[in-house]
């Protein structure tokens, strides 16, 4: 650990892109300058594509060094290849810059992908993305048998609350500008922690955290892949498939299809060995997570845009975002203040 907190205090004073040619000129042995950065995601991590033994991939660079035993990156990367799951290839690690080098998955996106295929393409590629679910949930006990950091991560009645609380924070006080009367957050926040204590209490399983399209890609052998997994913890088993089918999605969808789907998903995990579940007790914690999730998504996209800076890219997911919530709220015939709400302030 000296060398990670010796060079704390130097390395750092270069740029993500000088660190990483440096470290690539050590690989090598010559200054390639062939280095392309990567759109980056909305944390503090830098993304780039370049040339590696025969061929490319990509480097994600750190704004600080880091251990690489306790890593949240590695040790859930390792967790996942070794049960067989689409994550990519760790190449290489220099923890002193920073640096991981990982397989490169390519640029295709499924949120992208989506856009070009048929109906009937789409939909065998969504069941690819829900049979991974499955297998990831059937890697509960090898991450309590390895006693891996997402085994020691759960979304508990404190880390709910603390998304909801995330969403109050940001939706009403950042990107609002608004303050709510005592009696309004009194009784919003009651029904805000109703989400937190049912869900806590649900059986919990190994979650992906971050589970939507933009999160998966597919490979130049056509395969789902798997990316950004490094917050992987224990929580419900809708969690990860609510994320699939509702994050970032224009409205609504099709209550028939997203059923499908559930159902799909639990015949699924029958087949890997699960635990069953009874399909109407999932439907209801299905629309409960869905309330839960998307109402954090929103906190996050009000953060990005208000605090941030980047509303061209998340404002515009806030208001389909809140009919989704609306939509599994009244489904569930429940939670009316957080409803009278959302109508309120979108029309």
């Amino acid at each position: 650990m000296s060398s990670v907190i010796q060079s704390t205090s130097t390395a750092f004073t270069a740029s993500a892109r000088e660190r990483l040619e440096v470290y690539l000129a050590g690989r090598l042995g010559t200054r390639n300058k062939n280095i392309t950065a990567l759109t980056p995601d909305a944390s503090t991590r830098e993304y780039f594509r370049m040339p590696w033994d025969k061929g490319n991939a990509v480097a994600a660079v750190y704004p600080e060094p880091f251990d690489a035993s306790v890593h949240p990156y590695l040790d859930v990367t390792r967790l996942f290849r070794d049960c067989n799951l689409p994550v990519p290839e760790v190449y290489d690690v220099d923890a002193d810059d920073g640096i991981i080098v990982q397989e490169d998955l390519g640029s295709r996106q499924l949120c992208q992908v989506f856009e070009e295929v048929t109906d009937e393409e789409r939909e065998n590629l969504l069941e690819q993305a829900i049979d991974i679910i499955a297998r990831i949930q059937a890697a509960t006990a090898t991450a309590f048998e390895r006693d891996s950091i997402a085994s020691r991560l759960a979304f508990d009645e404190a880390k709910l609350a603390w998304e909801l609380n995330f969403f109050f924070e940001h939706y009403f006080g950042s990107y609002r500008k608004e303050t709510l009367t005592h009696g309004q957050a009194a009784e919003l926040k009651a029904e805000l922690n109703d989400i937190a204590a049912e869900l806590s209490a649900c059986t919990r399983v190994l979650c992906h955290r971050d589970y939507h399209t933009a999160n998966l890609m597919l490979d130049p052998q056509n395969r789902v892949r798997v990316v950004d997994h490094q917050d992987a913890r224990m929580g419900p088993a809708s969690y990860d498939l609510v994320s699939l089918l509702l994050d970032r999605q224009p409205g609504p969808p099709s209550l028939a299809e997203v059923r499908s789907h559930r159902l799909f998903f639990l015949d699924t995990r029958r087949r890997y060995g699960l635990e069953p579940i009874d399909p109407d007790d999932f439907s209801k914690e299905f629309r409960l997570m869905t309330i839960q999730r998307g109402l954090k998504a929103v906190g996050t996209f009000s953060c990005q845009t208000a605090v941030f800076g980047r509303g061209p890219f998340y404002e515009r997911h806030i208001h389909p975002t809140f009919l989704i919530v609306l939509q599994a709220a009244e489904w569930l015939e429940r939670f009316p203040v957080l409803q009278r709400m959302i109508k309120e302030r979108i029309g």
